[in-house]
């Protein structure tokens, strides 16, 4: 697979949705990982990430206008041990508990679906990233409907042994825009990986549509010792 231009992938696509990038640094010293969320209606927009422990979740940025919080407010990231989860729902947690019980990344997700929002059955999307005495490898997943068929679930699983500088993988919901939503095809895309966690930040952000952009989470963590430094942008600031 030839390596694409990860900000010409974003600004190509009007609604994502919701995405993933996993991959390292340029410079090679770091496991790099984003997880933006984007929105069309009035309750998608109305929200925001903020810090919690290791990860984030999601809160409403105006709790009285909050409509349906089952789908929108959850926790996108988490550490356990090693490990750093990034998914588009709770099933965040359900990763969390199998990886506690000894239980793989696959093994975890096999208890899930795709989300129960008909017409468009949004994906799961989810990732993780294990850093671990100056190693690193990840891997990604759907959970998808079959073309909309919401009696098949279709599971996915991608995993990198060996990350490249430089390099990175990108999984997102949505094809694009329509109604209903097309899920995303194919497998992860591979992307380039540019810059510092500020200029990626901004890249990433700079590149996503202006009206549909909600929240972006960003993380660099250093393969060596295992330290991390974060970028949370949203677009309502409180």
């Amino acid at each position: 697979m030839k390596i694409t231009s990860l900000s010409k992938e974003l600004a190509s696509c009007e609604y994502p949705g919701r995405g993933i990038v996993i991959g390292m640094s340029e410079d090679g010293k770091h496991a790099v990982t984003a997880y933006f969320i984007m929105g069309r209606s009035s309750n998608s927009r109305n929200r925001i990430f903020v810090t919690d422990g290791e990860g984030i979740r999601t809160e409403a940025y105006d709790p009285s206008k909050l409509e349906d919080p089952s789908l929108i407010i959850y926790s996108p990231v988490r550490v356990y041990k090693n490990t750093t989860i990034v998914t588009n729902g709770d099933q965040t947690d359900t990763v969390y508990e199998g990886l506690s019980k000894g239980k793989t990344f696959e093994e975890s997700l096999r208890s899930r679906e795709f989300e129960p929002d008909a017409p468009n059955f949004t994906p799961r999307i989810s990732g993780v990233m294990n850093v671990c005495d100056s190693s690193y490898d990840y891997a990604l997943s759907i959970l998808k409907s079959d073309d909309n068929d919401s009696s098949v679930c279709q599971r996915f699983t991608y995993a990198y042994s060996k990350a490249k500088a430089g390099e990175g993988h990108f999984i997102h919901t949505y094809m694009g825009n329509g109604n209903p939503l097309p899920s995303y095809e194919g497998e992860p895309t591979k992307v380039d990986i540019k810059g510092d966690i500020d200029s990626f930040a901004n890249l990433v952000w700079e590149n996503l549509n202006e009206d549909n952009k909600v929240s972006l989470f960003v993380r660099y963590i250093n393969i060596e010792n295992g330290s991390y430094e974060t970028r949370i942008i949203n677009k309502n600031v409180k």
